[in-house]
C-alpha cells in the first residue's frame, strides 16, 4: 500500500524523577528492554493473583485496564507456569517518554494486595533503545491489539494503485481540515470521522518526531475477520488525511495479523501458520523466529530444531515440543496428563517493488492439548535380600509423592518409620523417580503359604502423588509379589538318649512361619521348665531334650 506524508511537529519533553524500586525482594522483579518493547516480569509469589500496574508520566499515573492496555500499547499476561505476571508496553505506547525515536523511557507502579491492604511500589524507570533501526513500515501483532507506524517521510512510491485514487475521492470532497480517519472494511469504505471521535472508540493516533502511529484493539466494528488459505485473519485498514488548502495529505495504514491458535501433530510439533501475503505487493521475506522475545535467524532456529516451510502460500513455524524457552505443565483429569506453552515471537521482513522495507512482528502464547503423562512402577525385587524394592519412575518434576498406602496402611513422606526407606532418585530429563524398599519381614507385608511349599509375600502399593502448585492429588496403584519356593514344614532330628529323646532343630529363614507345640501348649521356656525339659535356643539351632514320654510336634500356622 503506498502511503505519503509530510508534517512536523515539535515533542515537548519532560524530566524523570528516578523511583527507586524499594520494598520489593532481590529476585522477584525483571526488567528487559527488547527490539520493540520494554518488558517487566513480576513473580506471582510476590503480587498475589490480581496484580495491577500504572503507567506513570509527568501527568500522573494511569491504571492500565484491560481496556487502556489495548488502546495503549500495553499487554499484561499472567504466566502460571513460570509463576510471574508480565508487561509489556510498546515503544510507542501512551506514557512512554520518546527522545527523538532512538531513546524510550518507561515508568510504572506495581499495586499489589497485601495482608487485605493495596500496597503501591513505584518501579524504578527504565530506558530503552531499539537494537535494529525503524523500517519505513512496522506492523505489531499483540496479544490484545495491533499497532502499525510508518516513517513520516518517504518517497513517493513509483506507481500509483486504483486503490489509492478511490480513497483520495471522499478526502478531497472534505471541508475541514481537521485530521480525519477512513476505515475500509472488506467489502465497503466507511464515513470518515475525525481522530477524536476514532480516539474516543479506542483507536490510538500518535506523531512523534519521524512516525506515525495507529493502534487498534482487537475486535473493534471497523476491523474484519477473514480466512485466507484456511488460516483466520483479522485486518483493520485506516486512511487518515488533513485537507489543506488545495493540498491533501494522506497516509494509508494496514494492519493485518494471522489469528492461528496453533496445532500439535503427532510429530511432537507446535504448529502455528500464518498467510504468506498478508501485504499484497511485498515479497522477499525474510524470517526470524524464537521464544520469550528471543529472536534468531531461520538457519539458527533450523539448527535448534525448529521446521519453517511453505505451502499452499501459507508460512508455517513448527517449534519442537523440547524447544528451549517452553513451558511444561502437568494436569490431573482423572489420569496424569501434560501439556506445553510457547510463547511464540516471529518477526517476517518484507520488501515492495521499491525496496521499502515491511517488518511485522507477532507474539502469539500457543499450548498443546492435554498429552498423556504416564508413570511407570518397576518391580526390582532380588529374592536373597529378603525386601521388596519397588521403583515409581518418569515422574514429572511439577509432581512430587505425599504418602503411599502399603496394604491399606498410609505412611505420609518423609517416612517416620525406620524399617521402610524412600530414596528419591533424580534425572538429567527434568524428571525423578522414588525407590521403596521394604522388608519382607515388616508386619505391613501380607504372607500367604500355599499347598505347594510356596510362600507368597504380598505388596500393594498406592502412591498419592500431588501436582504443584495446585496440589491437585494423583494416585497411582501397584501390587508386588514375591514367591519363595520350596518352603517346607522344619524337620526335627531325634535321637534317642538313656535319660529320653533328644530333639535338634536347625534354623531356616523360613521357619518363623511354624509354631511348635507340646501337644496344645506352645513351647515356651516357661512350657519347658514346667515339664523338667532343657531347651536351648540360639541364632543357629533349638535344642530340646525330653526326658518323658511327651513328644514335641510341629504344626503350621499362617502369620
Amino acid at each position: 500500500m503506498a502511503f505519503w506524508f509530510c508534517i512536523g511537529v515539535a515533542l515537548l519533553l519532560s524530566l524523570w524523577s528516578r523511583a527507586e524500586t524499594a520494598g520489593i525482594p532481590d529476585g522477584v522483579l525483571r526488567m528487559e528492554c527488547h527490539d520493540r518493547y520494554f518488558m517487566i516480569a513480576v513473580d506471582l509469589s510476590f503480587t498475589g493473583d490480581e496484580p495491577h500496574f500504572e503507567a506513570v508520566d509527568e501527568t500522573g499515573a494511569y491504571a492500565i485496564t484491560q481496556q487502556y492496555a489495548a488502546q495503549c500499547g500495553y499487554s499484561i499476561n499472567v504466566h502460571p507456569l513460570p509463576g510471574h505476571v508480565e508487561l509489556r508496553a510498546s515503544y510507542f505506547s501512551c506514557q512512554t517518554q520518546n527522545k527523538d525515536d532512538e531513546m524510550f523511557t518507561f515508568n510504572f507502579n506495581l499495586n499489589v494486595t497485601q495482608e487485605g491492604k493495596e500496597v503501591t511500589y513505584p518501579l524504578q524507570d527504565k530506558t530503552c533503545s531499539p537494537s535494529v533501526p525503524w523500517s519505513p513500515r512496522e506492523v505489531t501483532c499483540e496479544t490484545n491489539y495491533m499497532e502499525v507506524s510508518v516513517r513520516s517521510e518517504v518517497t513517493c512510491p513509483s506507481g500509483t494503485k486504483k486503490d489509492d485514487w478511490n480513497s483520495l475521492k471522499p478526502a478531497h470532497s472534505s471541508t475541514t481540515s481537521d485530521w480525519q480517519v477512513m476505515f475500509q472494511t472488506d467489502d465497503e469504505q466507511l464515513p470518515p470521522i475525525n481522530i477524536s471521535d476514532a480516539r474516543k472508540q479506542g483507536y490510538a493516533f500518535l506523531l512523534t518526531e519521524g512516525r506515525l502511529v495507529f493502534r487498534a484493539p482487537y475486535g473493534q466494528p471497523e476491523s474484519f475477520s477473514t480466512e485466507v488459505n484456511g488460516v483466520p485473519v483479522e485486518t483493520v485498514h485506516a486512511t487518515i488525511f488533513s485537507r489543506q488548502s488545495w493540498v491533501v495529505l494522506m497516509v494509508d495504514l494496514v494492519a493485518a495479523c494471522s489469528m492461528d491458535e496453533g496445532l500439535y501433530n503427532e510429530s511432537g510439533y507446535m504448529m502455528w501458520e500464518t498467510p504468506e501475503m498478508l501485504y499484497p505487493n511485498l515479497d522477499g521475506q525474510q524470517i526470524n523466529v524464537g521464544l520469550q522475545g528471543e529472536l534468531v535467524a531461520q538457519p539458527v532456529a533450523e539448527e535448534r530444531g525448529y521446521i519453517v516451510g511453505k505451502q499452499n502460500n501459507t508460512i508455517q513455524i513448527c517449534i519442537p515440543e523440547n524447544a528451549e524457552g517452553r513451558y511444561r505443565k502437568s494436569a490431573v483429569e482423572d489420569d496424569l496428563y501434560e501439556f506445553y506453552v510457547y510463547h511464540l515471537y516471529l518477526e517476517q521482513i518484507l520488501v515492495d517493488e521499491d525496496r521499502v522495507e515491511t517488518r511485522i512482528r507477532s507474539l502469539r502464547t500457543l499450548a498443546t492439548p492435554l498429552l498423556p503423562s504416564p508413570i511407570f512402577a518397576e518391580n526390582q525385587t532380588v529374592l536373597e535380600e529378603h525386601m521388596f524394592t519397588v521403583y515409581l519412575g518418569d515422574v514429572p518434576e511439577d509432581v512430587q509423592l505425599a504418602a503411599v498406602h502399603l496394604n491399606g496402611q498410609e505412611f505420609t513422606v518423609p517416612l517416620s518409620v525406620s524399617s521402610l526407606i524412600i530414596t528419591k532418585v533424580v534425572h538429567p530429563n527434568n524428571t525423578h523417580g522414588y525407590k521403596l524398599k521394604v522388608p519382607f519381614e515388616d508386619p505391613v507385608v501380607l504372607q500367604q503359604f500355599s499347598k505347594t511349599d510356596a510362600l507368597h509375600y504380598i505388596l500393594n502399593i498406592n502412591y498419592t502423588l500431588t501436582v504443584l502448585p495446585e496440589k491437585d492429588l494423583y494416585y497411582h496403584m501397584e501390587s508386588v509379589v514375591a514367591l519363595v519356593t520350596d518352603v517346607s514344614p522344619p524337620q526335627f532330628d531325634a535321637v534317642c538318649t538313656e535319660s529320653g529323646i533328644s530333639f535338634k532343630l536347625d534354623h531356616r529363614p523360613f521357619d518363623y512361619l511354624w509354631e511348635i507345640t507340646i501337644d496344645s501348649d506352645l513351647l515356651t521356656s516357661e512350657l519347658a521348665d514346667q515339664h523338667g525339659y532343657t531347651m536351648s535356643n540360639d541364632s543357629n539351632s533349638l535344642l530340646l531334650e525330653v526326658r518323658s514320654s511327651l513328644t514335641a510336634t510341629s504344626t503350621r500356622t499362617y502369620p
